[in-house]
This record gives structure tokens, C-alpha cells and sequence, in this order.
């Protein structure tokens, strides 16, 4: 029986004729499809609107990516009814994500084309107006859903009856939507649930004047022309695959002839194209946006066949190289396969192969990888170098909701972490590695700075997590304020730098025992015993407030075998077993050691 991926990679699609071909082949095939996969997503689209082929598009785009959603498409321009109404199909439907497309003809009504039958002070009350009925239903569905809010902004009109003289009027047509827009980004800027999809861009980057087809327009009010659809939903799985964990971590490079042009072994250093001259500049650029990647938290690594000698001198000695080699979570430049070297580098950096985005000039190497270790993400590369840095921009793979400071840092991090497995290799033993390593544990309670980390802890960590609950930043600060909780972040520090905040655990507090509901760590410091410090945290004030027992679950899931022995091997015992969870239970009487090699602070 056909995987859904399957399905969907033995079809051709070349347009919006394809995308609803395809969908009739598996629409019968939905519910199974479901059923075999472990991601999926329950989508709501409110349009003012007909959005004929949003739903079988991001259907296939979804399933492109591994994810079978289910999608509610609201009745036609119904989207204020369907939203307040508390007890109405959209909140039956539970969705995960609602997409909210309000197009500016349907906004404007009567003033799309004569703007100026009303005066400026009218125009500046309606826009005010607007503004509040738009807040007033987003904070309705706030009050009623928990998923996440997808709300299009205003494309700006092309046109004025005023022509040339439109940017001279106290409060023109023009900038009543512009304020719209401002307002809107305005006031979700720090609504974590609601996020302003920028419609008025994607117009301009497809040309405002083609973003309609006007007859489809007049005959069946569709105000997209249909063969812009998929790369309107390219845009959506930009918040999808953050909701489905299905971004990615790493990209993944070859050097020759995409870090620079020409070949290191045959060309020299002085040789190669790099810099600001036109056959130079398109690397140059290539490279500096994969700081700006690097910069915000994606990691680098290097898969190239070369002499090491040779690619290590140009970046140590080209004066145009942007990229170092302090940029690099690992390097695997030798003459090993592409395969075994993207192995290599997942194992070393400690991230799965649906992690890494592979970048190679050559078509070859790409269909290897890509038949090999179809879990990765290679990039067709075109042929012209000037298009590298489209290609790259154009990416979606590394969205998040939230940027925590530890995101920022997470490229050196990884780089830093190179160091340490260096170190690693060097010490005759792992007890002598781990004390000079020098690490110090700062355990905090959970505070606004932490929160959005431990909930995206939550949502990432899948290796050490014993129970693999899911918590969004609104859950962490319940948990955190209330007498019943205990929610604390660990920070780890050693000698090669600071691994920001890399675990978290949430316990309940009962009268007699407490329950551990969360414990996790990051897979970064998997295997430095810094596990067994926050627990000692926990037993410790446990027994301070007088409980008597602490219990842990473990939740057994495809991922978390590396803390499948985690209570057992430090004291607990086992107290139940059921459907693939274990209950154990810690004395705490017992008194409880933690390593005297991990300094420990508490604040």
C-alpha cells in the first residue's frame, strides 16, 4: 500500500489543473492517509470571497511535505457569522490553524471605486471603524479557540480617480488601507496566537496587475487568479510546518561552485570567483544571506569532495570569504560518498536527517542524496549562480513562531559544540572529559524571559522528553503562576560557551506526593549528566515541602528511547505499567547524589 508521499511523488504537477486532478485521486484515499500518518493538522480557511482551489492545493502541499490536513472552508463571505458563533461549525471543528482572507474590494464596498464620496474626517472614522471590527473578531476566536490565527493584511489599490494627485490629500484612499495594514500589525505585534500573513507583498512580488483575473473576477467573484494558488500556499506552509515540527535545523553545503565558483583543487585560491566583481559577487551574497541564516539560529555544515588542506586555506585566507570555519556545526570535506558524509554530519551535530537542507551544484550528487536519504531536503539548484540567493531567500524551511534567545545562539552553539566533541576524542575517559568540561547549571523558576523556551522545548524536544506533552507559552504561564507547579528551566555554561537554556521540567505538587509531568532535554546536552542535576533540584525541594513521594511517567514514543531507562537507572521504581506508560515512583526518604562536577546555581 502507497505512502502518501508516495502518491504524491508519482505525479507530475505543472499547474493548478494538476493540483485538483491529484487531490480527486486521493480524496477517497483521506481518511487512511489519516490514519497512517502521525502529523496532522486541522486547517480552517474564512474568506470574504470564492476561494475555488485553496483547499485541494494546500492539501497536496501539505501532503508534499508529510503532513494530511483536514480543511473547513467557511460558507461564502460568511467569515463574521462563522466566527461569532461560539457554538457554531468552525469551533466544532477544532482547528489548528485559521486562515483569515478578507480581500479589500469586499473591505472598501462602494468606496473601492469612489473613494472620494466621502470626506477626509469619514474616512479617518472608518478606518478606525475597520480596525476595530477586525481586532474585536480575532479576540473572538481568542476567547474560543486556542489555535493559531492567519490574518491577511490589505492589498493596496493601483488605482485613484485622483491619479497623480492621490499622495497630496490630508487622508487619501491609498493611505486609509496603508493604515489598515499598520494597525493590524500593530496591535497582534504581541499576540503570540495571531500572526499577519503580508497578502499587500505576495501582490507585489506576483505584480499587482496580474494578481487578478478580471473576467473570473465579474462571471464567479474569485479575486486570485487560480494560477497563483500554490504559490499563495507555499506561503501558509510557512505556518504549518512549525505547528507539524516539520521545520528543518541545518543547511547543509558543498563548497565548490556554491560557496565559490570554480574548483578549489584545480583553480587555487586565487583562482576561484569570490568577491565583489560580477562572476564573484553572486557567492559573495550567497554567502553573506547564510549569515544572516547562521545569525538567527540555523546551522551550517559542510559536505564536499576536496582535499581538506585546500578548502580549509580559503577559508582562512580569502579576503572575500564571509563564512569561517567557526560558522560550522561540522565539516565533512574528504573524499567519502555524499550519503555516508550527510550521515556522518546528522550523527555529529545529534539531529535527524528531516533536519538538513543540502545545497550541491551538481545534479548527480543531488539525486543520490535525494534517493538515499529521502528524509533530507535537496535543493534544485539552478544552473546560474546569479540565482542562488532567490533560491535561498525563497526558502521556508526554517520558520518558527517564537524567536528565543536561544534560537539566535543556536548556530554557534552548534559550532561551538564541534569544539567539544574535538575535546571529546582527545580525553582518555568520559568522567575526565565531563569535569573539564567546567559546566555550570543555572536552575530558575520559570519567569516571562524563560517561558516562551520551555514551551518551545516542549514543542521540539522529542529524544529526552519522557512524556512528549505538547504546551503552548499561554499553558507554561498557567502552570507557572499557580501554588500547584513547579516549572523550572535549566541553563547550561562550560568552557567552550554558554548552550543557553537546554531543559525544563513541570511538576504538579499534590498533599502527599508530587507528579512529575515534564522532563526533557535538549538532544545538545544529552549525555553530560545534566539530567540528574535538575532532578536532584526536584527531589530536593519535594522533600522540603513535605512530600513524601515522587512520581514520573514515561510515555514510550517513536523518539525517546534515549531516556527509556532514565528513572530506573536513578531510583525510581516502577509502580504501574499500561498502553506504553510506565509510572515510576521515587522514596524520598532516599537521599539522592547528583555529579559534584556540575557547579550548580540556583535563582
Amino acid at each position: 500500500m502507497k505512502t502518501i508521499k508516495e502518491i504524491i511523488s508519482s505525479k507530475e504537477i505543472r499547474g493548478i489543473a494538476d493540483y485538483f486532478s491529484l487531490y480527486r485521486d486521493v480524496e477517497g484515499e483521506i481518511k487512511r492517509l489519516q490514519l497512517q500518518n502521525s502529523k496532522i493538522i486541522k486547517i480552517a480557511l474564512l474568506s470574504s470571497f470564492t476561494v475555488k482551489g485553496v483547499k485541494e492545493t494546500l492539501f497536496i502541499k501539505c501532503c508534499e511535505i508529510g503532513v494530511v490536513p483536514e480543511i473547513y472552508v467557511g460558507d461564502y463571505n460568511q467569515y463574521s457569522q462563522e466566527i461569532l458563533d461560539s457554538k457554531g461549525r468552525l469551533y466544532e471543528f477544532k482547528p489548528d490553524l485559521i486562515i483569515i482572507f478578507i480581500d479589500t474590494i469586499t473591505l472598501l464596498g462602494n468606496n473601492y471605486l469612489l473613494p472620494y464620496q466621502i470626506s477626509n474626517e469619514q474616512r479617518k472614522a472608518w478606518v478606525d471603524e475597520k480596525l476595530k471590527e477586525i481586532v474585536s473578531l480575532i479576540k473572538k476566536i481568542n476567547d474560543n479557540s486556542s489555535a493559531k490565527i492567519l490574518l491577511h493584511n490589505f492589498e493596496i489599490p493601483l488605482h485613484s480617480p485622483l491619479g497623480i494627485l492621490e499622495n497630496k490629500q490630508e487622508f487619501g484612499f491609498i493611505e486609509s488601507i496603508e493604515k489598515i495594514n499598520t494597525g493590524l500589525r500593530d496591535a497582534f505585534k504581541r499576540d503570540p496566537q495571531v500572526h499577519i500573513l503580508d497578502y499587500d507583498s505576495f501582490c507585489s512580488g506576483i505584480g499587482r496587475q496580474n494578481i487578478m483575473d478580471y473576467k473570473m473576477y465579474f462571471l464567479g467573484d474569485i479575486k486570485i487568479d487560480l494560477q497563483y494558488m500554490p504559490e499563495l500556499c507555499d506561503k501558509y506552509l510557512a505556518y504549518i510546518k512549525p505547528l507539524v515540527q516539520a521545520t528543518r535545523k541545518c543547511i547543509v553545503l558543498d563548497l565548490d561552485n556554491i560557496l565559490w565558483g570554480g574548483i578549489i583543487g584545480e583553480d587555487g585560491i586565487k583562482g576561484i570567483k569570490l568577491g565583489p566583481d560580477p562572476e564573484g559577487k553572486p557567492f559573495l551574497e550567497f554567502q553573506k544571506y547564510l549569515l544572516s541564516l547562521f545569525n538567527r539560529g540555523v546551522a551550517l555544515a559542510i559536505n564536499s569532495s576536496n582535499n581538506p588542506e585546500d578548502a580549509l586555506k580559503v577559508f582562512r585566507e580569502h579576503p572575500y570569504m564571509i563564512l569561517k570555519e567557526e560558522h560550522f556545526a561540522a565539516m565533512q570535506v574528504n573524499w567519502n560518498d555524499k550519503i555516508s558524509n550527510m550521515k556522518a554530519i546528522a550523527e555529529e551535530i545529534n539531529i535527524g536527517m528531516d533536519s538538513l537542507v543540502f545545497f550541491d551544484d551538481d545534479k548527480l550528487n543531488r539525486e543520490i542524496v535525494s534517493n538515499a536519504l529521502p528524509e533530507v531536503l535537496v535543493v534544485d539548484m539552478p544552473e546560474d549562480a546569479a540565482l542562488y540567493l532567490k533560491k535561498l531567500m525563497e526558502l521556508n524551511e526554517f520558520d518558527t513562531y517564537q524567536l528565543t534567545e536561544e534560537d539566535r545562539k543556536r548556530g554557534r552553539m552548534y559550532a561551538e559544540q564541534r569544539k567539544r566533541n574535538k575535546f571529546q576524542n582527545a580525553a582518555s575517559d568520559i568522567t575526565g572529559y565531563l569535569k573539564n568540561l567546567k559546566m555550570v547549571a543555572t536552575i530558575k523558576k520559570a519567569n516571562s524571559f524563560s517561558i516562551p523556551r520551555i514551551s518551545q522545548l516542549t514543542q521540539k524536544t522529542n529524544q529526552f522528553n519522557m512524556t512528549t506533552r505538547r504546551y503552548a507559552e499561554e499553558d507554561i504561564n498557567k502552570f507557572s503562576r499557580s501554588d500547584n507547579f513547579l516549572v523550572l528551566s535549566v541553563k547550561i555554561e562550560d568552557k567552550f560557551g554558554d548552550n543557553g537554556i537546554t531543559g525544563a521540567v513541570i511538576v504538579e505538587k499534590g498533599n502527599e506526593g508530587w507528579r512529575i509531568d515534564t522532563f526533557l532535554l535538549s538532544c545538545r546536552v544529552i549525555g553530560r549528566k545534566v539530567e540528574e542535576v535538575l532532578l536532584a533540584n526536584v527531589i530536593e525541594q519535594a522533600g522540603n515541602e513535605g512530600a513524601k513521594v515522587l512520581a514520573g511517567e514515561f510515555v514510550h514514543t517513536k523518539k525517546n528511547a534515549p531516556a527509556l531507562d532514565f528513572y530506573k537507572n536513578n531510583g525510581f521504581k516502577l509502580a504501574s505499567k499500561d498502553s506504553g506508560t510506565e509510572v515510576w515512583e521515587y522514596d524520598l526518604a532516599k537521599k539522592y547524589k547528583s555529579p559534584d562536577f556540575i557547579k550548580v546555581v540556583k535563582r
